[in-house]
């Protein structure tokens, strides 16, 4: 069967390859820090050697829209293209083309559908930041097979907390069960507080400090229990507007099992908290 190698899930700051590629006299003071710590991150990734990444992201309203918004969708394509045009014109986030893995594709989904998890699936999805962001962090040589995985994090009405750590923990058996000797690591982003368009978007912290720390806290222990009983759809969107994002790291949480993450770190960029988190399977956690 296949293995498990690592769990990482982190934030997507659109504006990293450009905050760090500029010319030095051009780049923000965090920049060089910001540098240090993603290669750090990259390392947990790098020293696992997997074959094959699946990766969970949320479409921000490229691809899928409110005429039909599923709340799972998996990518079955052999290839995938990504990177649209406000992204390059904005971000200076180039266009990439990602091989797919139609097998693992097709095994997941209807894994996935037997535990009561009914997928959309797309044969002809393009991808956007939210997975090309992990791509140039952690393997920015885009040298391996994706299965991308979207969730709604943005279109309510949203599933609950507890439905993402489910579905973490039906991947986790996903991966598990694919007929393979394939090394597997599951990668996902999101946020902590985030405000889009809002008035706390440009604060001198993030949205909301207590709910990052909190967080952070959280998911260094593995403490589900603690996220369940304290984070719901009104409290995320008390903390700003796009903080429902930190739903998928409940899911990245769910992929790993409730343990204690293996790797921590974050980066206060002021209008957001940048945080990295890597797991490594345990025995007991499948």
């Amino acid at each position: 069967m296949a293995q498990l190698v690592a769990t990482l899930a982190s934030t997507h700051h659109p504006f990293y390859l450009k905050a760090t590629t500029m010319p030095p006299e051009q780049q923000m003071p965090q920049a060089p820090e910001w540098k240090r710590k993603i290669e750090s991150y990259r390392e947990t990734l790098e020293r696992t050697k997997p074959d094959i990444l699946v990766m969970i992201g949320s479409d921000h309203f490229h691809q899928i829209f409110l005429d039909n918004c599923p709340q799972f969708l998996i990518g079955k394509a052999p290839r995938y293209d990504a990177t649209f045009y406000n992204e390059e014109r904005e971000f200076g986030i180039p266009k990439y083309v990602l091989e797919g893995d139609e097998d693992m594709s097709s095994f997941m989904h209807k894994n996935l559908m037997d535990q009561d998890f009914d997928f959309a699936f797309s044969n002809e999805l393009k991808i956007d930041h939210s997975i090309i962001c992990p791509i140039i962090t952690v393997r920015p040589d885009a040298d391996l097979p994706v299965v991308p995985i979207y969730t709604n994090i943005f279109a309510p009405p949203l599933p609950s907390p507890r439905r993402f750590y489910n579905l973490g923990r039906a991947i986790r058996k996903a991966i598990d069960a694919y007929p393979s000797d394939k090394r597997i690591a599951a990668i996902g982003t999101g946020h902590l507080s985030l405000e889009l368009g809002g008035p706390r978007q440009f604060m001198e912290t993030g949205p909301d400090p207590e709910f990052d720390h909190k967080a952070i806290e959280w998911l260094r222990n593995g403490d589900i229990d603690a996220i369940l009983d304290n984070v719901d759809h009104e409290s995320m969107a008390k903390s700003g507007n796009a903080t429902h994002g930190f739903l998928n790291f409940i899911l990245m949480l769910g992929v790993a099992g409730p343990e204690a993450a293996d790797y921590v770190d974050n980066l206060d960029l002021f209008h957001t908290m940048e945080a990295y988190f890597t797991w490594y399977p345990k025995e007991d956690a499948a």
